[in-house]
């Protein structure tokens, strides 16, 4: 068993490091709202600190799930960074979708201060976390990553090195953009069926059987039709995740015409007061006429 920081306790940090504790890990626990450190401790034991730095110190392993690139920062770096406090060759693992840029810049700097870095985002939403079936895909040392598995295992399915560091935010890029495509199908498919005059759970019985089948269709159809966008990935957040994805094509010389497309239909979710409302709404989008 390790010692075990885990840094951000949202809808998937939460229940990724009660697993943790769970299985026997000696876990403490950093949170911006403090409030939700005490609740998690109340919740499952273990510990909470004020700091990133103070959770930190000690630990074999620092894991991070947060919300974007600048609060990945501000829990690595600085003073009261978790950098800041990592014994030197412990491992810092970043469960956040960020850019392939702060990857490589939290790279390097997890080098400057003698430990390792592993990009390890994930895929699987709110349910994967809390039944720990979470999809992990990983860039970074090999070392590194083979001392890390043990870890993750305890709340993944698959946890998979894809190569070197950032390859593990490259492979969430892919996910993001498979998943908005997929989405937007969906969406249109159970459209199509309710304006022809079919019964939309009749119709997925049917055609989920077949080559149509995927776990959105599988998982988001039922609360589509019953009108309810409280399942899962946030738009606002799966529209940081699609700027990322289109910024880095450009970078890269990718065309992703379809992801650019699906990113404006969530861009009028938005508008449509949806920002929260999880990313099957692209379904709701399509029945405003």
């Amino acid at each position: 068993m390790a010692k075990v920081a885990f840094l951000g306790l949202g809808v998937m940090g939460a229940p990724m490091a009660g697993h943790l504790q769970k299985a026997g890990h000696e876990v403490t626990v950093y949170n911006r709202t403090a409030s939700k450190a005490e609740d998690w401790v109340a919740t499952y034991g273990g510990a909470h600190a004020a700091t990133p730095r103070e959770a930190a110190e000690g630990a074999d392993f620092v894991m991070a799930c947060v919300g974007n690139d600048d609060d990945l920062r501000s829990v690595c770096t600085g003073a009261d960074g978790a950098f800041a406090g990592m014994t030197k060759g412990a491992i810092f693992v970043d469960h956040t979708t960020v850019s392939a840029a702060v990857t490589a810049e939290m790279y390097e700097a997890a080098d400057d201060a003698q430990v390792s870095f592993v990009d390890a985002p994930i895929s699987g939403g709110q349910a994967g976390a809390e039944n720990g079936q979470l999809s992990i895909m990983c860039g970074g040392d090999q070392g590194a990553f083979d001392r890390a598995l043990p870890v993750m295992e305890v709340y993944s399915k698959i946890c998979r090195r894809l190569g070197d560091s950032g390859a593990g935010q490259m492979t969430k890029m892919c996910n993001q953009i498979a998943i908005a495509g997929l989405v937007q199908g969906l969406s249109e498919a159970l459209h199509f069926a309710e304006k022809a005059g079919l019964d939309g759970r009749d119709v997925v019985e049917v055609i989920s059987q077949g080559a149509a089948g995927s776990w959105q269709m599988a998982n988001r159809y039922e609360t589509m039709l019953d009108d309810k966008f409280d399942h899962g990935f946030a738009v606002d957040w799966m529209r940081k995740d699609l700027g990322i994805c289109l910024s880095t094509a450009d970078d890269i010389k990718a065309s992703l015409p379809v992801t650019a497309l699906v990113d404006q239909f969530y861009k009028d979710v938005q508008k449509m007061g949806g920002g929260r409302w999880d990313t099957s709404s692209l379904f709701k989008r399509l029945q405003r006429d």
